[in-house]
């Protein structure tokens, strides 16, 4: 049987982390295991019924764990500022925010209830605007923010012509559109809290490849049953080609919690599909610092317009 890897987490009691996505797969294995480690988790959700079971299990693992659900559907920008208000007025400092959540190729093109394209509008505009929501609270804790992105942002741009996709969709595309963004959203945030003293460090990680319930039988996004992918994905799990659902969560966690991570930092598994975690060399798409900048004022301005009543913009002219 092959070897699963792993690694050491410090002890973080007294911390706090957030946790999108954990209500299952490699996010309820992030949250797991920050709860052994002493961390108070709170993993924001849309399915309070998934998340009720996910807080059951992880205090299965982690007795005595301090775990808790908040609402958040990241397809809605205000569901994601009711979130912001609800974190603020707690008013305790984050130290821990990671943005994992994701959906993932939807057979027809889809919108956001704010009217974004589907897979854009949560990967990305979701977490930007959540992420910039919590910036104070983030600073008080002098907080990392790990992103999350994937093996697709290894190549493609963004469709700065046509971000939603409104002509020639390809889920596909947009797809790896959408984690390019959660890329350069990540370098950008890092490079204007050290020009800003913010005092927030922001680091990206990737999961590999693992069978998740990225590809599995999703009704509400047209996908009546698993694609043959994920099937595929399963069997090379088993035999050691690709990661686990365990060892996909490893790369986040180093991310976030290792004491030599710092801000601008890029961690994957060794072989890129699997394997233990390391320290990557970032790829080709994230690098443009141009296109972070311009992706960071486009988001601005999408987020913004949509807070004014406005329609959402479809193009981004350059700068």
């Amino acid at each position: 049987m092959p070897r699963i890897p792993d690694i050491s987490i410090p002890d973080l009691n007294g911390k706090l982390a957030v946790v999108t996505g954990a209500s299952d797969g490699i996010g309820r294995v992030i949250a797991t295991r920050l709860a052994r480690a002493g961390a108070d988790v709170v993993m924001p959700v849309r399915s309070a019924a998934k998340g009720d079971k996910a807080v059951a299990q992880i205090r299965g693992e982690a007795p005595g764990a301090d775990v808790s659900t908040r609402v958040l559907d990241l397809s809605s920008l205000d569901s994601v500022a009711a979130l912001v208000d609800t974190l603020m007025t707690e008013g305790r400092a984050i130290d821990f925010l990671i943005n994992n959540a994701g959906v993932m190729t939807p057979p027809d093109r889809q919108m956001t209830k704010d009217g974004y394209e589907l897979q854009f509008g949560t990967n990305h505009l979701g977490h930007f605007a959540l992420t910039l929501g919590l910036l104070p609270l983030l600073r008080e804790g002098g907080a990392r923010v790990t992103h999350q992105t994937s093996i697709a942002a290894r190549s493609g741009d963004i469709n700065w012509g046509d971000l939603n996709w409104a002509n020639d969709y390809d889920g596909m595309k947009s797809y790896s559109q959408s984690k390019i963004a959660v890329g350069l959203f990540a370098r950008e945030l890092d490079a204007r809290s050290r020009a800003e003293g913010w005092g927030v460090s922001s680091n990206l990680s990737h999961p590999g490849v693992s069978p998740t319930n990225l590809l599995a039988a999703q009704p509400a996004m047209g996908r009546a049953k698993e694609t043959g992918g994920r099937r595929v994905i399963r069997l090379m799990s088993r035999m050691g080609i690709t990661g686990t659902v365990d060892s996909a969560a490893l790369p986040a966690l180093m991310a976030a919690t290792d004491p030599a991570a710092h801000g601008g930092m890029f961690y994957g598994p060794k072989r890129v599909i699997g394997g233990a975690p390391a320290v990557q060399e970032l790829w080709g798409p994230l690098k443009d610092d141009d296109a972070a900048r311009r992706l960071w004022d486009a988001s601005e301005r999408l987020i913004g317009a949509r807070a004014a009543g406005d329609a959402p913009p479809v193009a981004v002219a350059a700068d």
